[in-house]
């Protein structure tokens, strides 16, 4: 089991002037052996803040760091965190059969012989409920569904610490999105792997993580067990993005029932975000409910976050309830 930590990690893409900002000094933890859940709107920062941690995004500031190392000082082909990608039918190499993919996940050496490649091929098949004859298989034989149970078993074959799953189901269809995501519960609780899990269905999130951390315009606004988030949140967007959602927002005594209207308002543009809070342009107690609340227009509520509750930030987190 592994701890990944995100310190102050920061990604850009593009020049000084038209620059993109796509996470903004992010620090999370993913505990060993827990699973965390990253929850956001599109284009929020969240596939781009994993894709920096297994080097498929560069970072401009900050450290990933896994049990304490740089994850850049680690070698790329046998990096101990894998990712499984969100739409399974562009993850796999459609010339490729099933067990030629798992095979050239594995780490260099660590079966030698085409005989002990084959058998940890189909120990891995089984271990995502695939028959072992689908190792002679091309994608395209495969539903959807399947293919993503083969992205996690070529996941596991890199023997990762950390795995981070990228939206995986939200390309499935929903008869097969809780068979995918019960295995994925089980493989995680089983192997005791270490599991950043982003996705938009905050649904989804509950039923699989220890901890919630959500991510607004690059930022992480709020992050708690997530019990304690899903049913008290500190930060404004928690508690619109849960307003939102019909499964979850009906469960919660909402202040305002037509909060969840908050997020129709177009968010401010990423090249050029606000000044102070970033979500004060669709806050439903910043300044455009109270004008005299300029300190959201003035102020980073990040800072002094860490002595919220939920490491909340908002300026008015305790008003919360």
């Amino acid at each position: 089991m592994s701890e990944l930590r995100f310190e102050g990690v920061s990604v850009r893409f593009g020049g000084r002037r038209n620059g993109l900002t796509a996470v903004d000094g992010v620090d999370l933890t993913v505990p060993s052996g827990q699973v965390v859940g990253l929850v956001g709107e599109s284009g929020s920062g969240k596939s781009t803040l994993a894709r920096a941690a297994v080097g498929l995004s560069p970072v401009s500031a900050g450290r990933v760091l896994l049990n304490g190392v740089d994850v850049r000082q680690l070698p790329r082909r046998d990096r101990p965190i894998q990712m499984v990608f969100q739409d399974p039918y562009s993850s796999l190499d459609p010339r490729m059969t099933i067990g030629e993919s798992i095979v050239e996940a594995m780490p260099r050496g660590a079966h030698r012989g085409r005989a002990a490649r084959r058998a940890e091929v189909t120990r891995l098949l089984g271990l995502v409920n695939l028959d072992a004859d689908r190792a002679d298989s091309l994608p395209a034989r495969l539903s959807g569904g399947q293919r993503q149970r083969v992205a996690l078993a070529r996941a596991l074959a890199g023997r990762p610490r950390v795995v981070i799953a990228d939206e995986i189901t939200s390309a499935l269809d929903v008869s097969v999105q809780g068979t995918v995501l019960n295995l994925v519960r089980d493989l995680q609780r089983r192997l005791g792997l270490s599991l950043l899990f982003i996705s938009h269905d905050l649904a989804v999130v509950r039923f699989l993580s220890d901890v919630i951390a959500v991510m607004y315009m690059g930022e992480i606004v709020e992050v708690g067990v997530t019990d304690q988030v899903l049913t008290d949140p500190r930060h404004p967007y928690t508690r619109d993005l849960l307003a939102a959602a019909p499964s979850l927002g009906s469960a919660m005594v909402l202040e305002d029932e037509s909060s969840a209207g908050r997020l129709d308002i177009e968010p401010a543009d990423p090249h050029h975000p606000p000044t102070g809070c970033r979500y004060h342009t669709r806050c439903p107690i910043g300044p455009i409910a109270r004008r005299e609340r300029t300190i959201c227009t003035d102020s980073d509520p990040a800072v002094g976050a860490d002595k919220r509750r939920h490491r909340a930030a908002c300026h008015f987190s305790g008003e919360m309830t």
